[in-house]
């Protein structure tokens, strides 16, 4: 499948594409999104041109759902239409009502260039200092959604921003609501996904003299987000709005914070056209001679990987990808958290990187030739601590923002381009090439051992265990048994992930969520999201009591919001991973770690959802298969052993 050495490679080898599209033509071969795809590029939508053309009525099943094909997994289900008011906003221009209405107010016409831009989800816990932005959310037919705090109210916006491609948003009131929800924009930054985070500040008229609540908001949460400002005109708004869009879309999506005094947004509006320019250019065509560059380095290994991350999923490519990983005949390693970016019973999937990962993942970076990193940000969880690539090996970087960094090798070849519009320049050019077949045939060989030996590191339900409690390995081998492959799984931060993360095997794109910042409270925040956007699949939150105990109050939302969320809650009555680092530490001093038992499924019951206990393994396929069917939110505590310390503890 390589090319022939380089003083007798044919032109051939890898064919020149014909027919060049023009520089700011989309990518030959892409389509145009239709009615119910929306393109998206690296980390989410390729701009806001993509969904500001919308009409923005009521959201409506046809306009908002995508595909469920074999990667549509990021789509919205919305509300019934009885729910959405009728007479909301329209377009990206202020009104509120008709041609003989008052003008709009600032609070209403941010809302509408809120939905314009695709937003259709916003979770607060309700301040005055943005009353006139809420009533204006709701009168666009954005879905608001109280939350019990603004910690999950951020983690939910953060969830649906991933899982969807849209930007969400997220609003708190003042310092101490900005505050509590700084813990979503970080995680946003981390996940590159577009939350719009908004904060009500204090009127204009006591700003900077220590008024009730007051902080310098764009200075401070703000210094989180790829973009913060405070607006204090309605020009200023109108600009700033503007800004603020286009930054969390445009380039590596990410978060911003955008804070408008309490008086401003009930100020009239006036003339509130969007400016030129708002809508961010359309991702660039990948350059010929580098896509060319980077096949032949594949091509051309003995044993070459591909690392593959965030922007496949958000590219919605992953079918892209397995067809360049077989013609090629390389195997794909799934960046940290990104374990579903390739069916995991595929038999070229060989692991995710991070924590929890069997040791074959890094054995096998490690022994690469060649790397192609592709729409990963390689963090340090993701690169064993900087690890991967390895010195001096050749690697390619596909991102909208190729980057080195940290202790990283510079790669040997960049490219600025969307996964998709990758993958495809680099398929066409692959049609019809000239490949050695021997190299071909040894790396097929090397690949089927190699997958063996994934398949055998990563058993996590062998060891021996009569209790007391579950054995956290069975659970997820029952998990991976019953579930619908259509089933979205979301995770916290503790040592308990590392089962899930070695032993489950996802098989459809985007149907994990997890937090690449480790914030502990995001799995049930997530997943109550998920079940918001997805209401007709099933949804399962993977947590740790530590994690779990952070924002069960939740389960209230839940069941107020007539979501199904089955929260599977590993107890050892412990902050399992920082124990075991205390251990670690000479002395093995363990300080307030150590926690007090909770009863969480009489917890969920108080709360009005389901909530029962499961001891003993054989017990937990009934409970899951009941909860499954069940109307509304689940809890299943699972209390474990405070022997099970990570998924390679042997306490049998």
């Amino acid at each position: 499948e390589a090319p022939a050495p380089a003083d007798a490679e044919p032109e051939t080898a890898v064919p020149n594409e014909r027919d060049e599209a023009p520089a700011d033509a989309a990518p030959e071969g892409v389509p145009e999104p239709g009615p119910d795809e929306e393109e998206v590029s690296d980390d989410g939508p390729a701009s806001p041109a993509d969904v500001s053309s919308e009409s923005s009525d009521a959201p409506s099943p046809e306009a908002d759902t995508a595909s469920a094909g074999d990667e549509g997994v990021r789509s919205e289900e919305p509300r019934p239409a009885a729910d959405i008011p009728a007479d909301g906003l329209s377009g990206s221009s202020a009104g509120a009502g008709g041609p003989d209405a008052a003008p709009a107010t600032v609070g209403q016409a941010v809302a509408s260039s809120l939905r314009a831009a695709g937003v259709r989800w916003a979770f607060t816990v309700a301040g005055e200092s943005f009353l006139g932005l809420l009533e204006g959310l709701v009168e666009s037919g954005v879905q608001v959604v109280a939350t019990r705090h603004e910690g999950g109210a951020a983690f939910m916006a953060e969830a649906v921003a991933q899982l969807t491609g849209r930007p969400a948003v997220v609003l708190g009131t003042r310092a101490v609501g900005a505050a509590n929800l700084s813990i979503g924009v970080h995680t946003a930054r981390a996940d590159s996904a577009p939350l719009v985070a908004v904060v009500g500040q204090v009127d204009r008229g006591v700003r900077g003299r220590e008024a009730f609540q007051e902080a310098d908001i764009a200075g401070s949460i703000g210094a989180l987000a790829k973009y913060a400002a405070e607006a204090t005109t309605p020009a200023e708004a109108r600009l700033l709005t503007a800004e603020g869009i286009q930054a969390a879309l445009g380039g590596r999506p990410g978060p911003v914070v955008l804070s408008f005094a309490e008086d401003l947004l009930d100020e009239s509006a006036g003339d509130w056209d969007e400016p030129a320019g708002v809508a961010g250019a359309s991702a660039a065509r990948p350059d010929p001679e580098t896509v060319r560059s980077i096949l032949h380095l594949l091509a051309a290994a003995e044993r070459p990987v591909i690392l593959a991350g965030a922007g496949v999923l958000r590219a919605r490519c992953s079918t892209d990808l397995m067809r360049l990983a077989e013609t090629l005949r390389v195997p794909v390693i799934a960046s940290w958290r990104r374990g579903d970016v390739i069916p995991n019973e595929h038999p070229l999937y060989l692991g995710m990187t991070g924590y929890g990962a069997p040791a074959t993942v890094l054995q096998r970076l490690e022994a690469a030739d060649a790397v192609l990193v592709l729409g990963s940000r390689l963090n340090e969880v993701t690169t064993f601590g900087y690890h991967v690539p390895r010195p001096g090996v050749r690697w390619a970087h596909v991102d909208l923002e190729p980057r080195g960094g940290s202790d990283l090798p510079t790669p040997d070849i960049a490219l600025g381009s969307d996964a998709r519009a990758f993958l495809r320049a680099a398929l066409r050019r692959l049609d019809g090439a000239v490949l050695d077949v021997a190299i071909a045939d040894r790396r097929a060989a090397g690949n089927a051992t190699d997958r063996a030996a994934y398949e055998s590191a990563s058993v996590v339900d062998a060891v021996a265990w009569d209790g007391p409690g579950v054995h956290p390995g069975r659970i997820v081998a029952t998990l991976g048994r019953v579930l619908p492959e259509e089933t979205i799984l979301t995770t916290d931060a503790g040592s308990f992930a590392g089962w899930l993360a070695r032993g489950f095997r996802f098989r459809r794109p985007g149907t994990f969520l997890g937090p690449t910042s480790g914030a502990m409270g995001y799995g049930l925040p997530a997943a109550i999201a998920a079940a918001l956007v997805h209401r007709d699949r099933p949804v399962v939150a993977w947590t740790g009591d530590g994690g779990f105990a952070m924002t069960m109050a939740e389960l209230e939302t839940a069941v107020r919001e007539r979501v199904r969320v089955i929260a599977l809650v590993l107890d050892n009555e412990r902050y399992g991973m920082i124990h075991s680092h205390q251990e670690l530490r000479p002395g093995r001093r363990t300080v307030a770690t150590d926690l007090g038992p909770i009863d969480f499924a009489a917890v969920a019951r108080g709360l009005g959802a389901h909530g029962v206990r499961v001891e003993k393994d054989e017990a937990f396929e009934p409970a899951l298969r009941t909860a499954l069917v069940a109307t509304g939110p689940t809890v299943i505590h699972l209390p474990i052993d405070r022997a099970w310390t990570s998924v390679d503890a042997n306490p049998g």
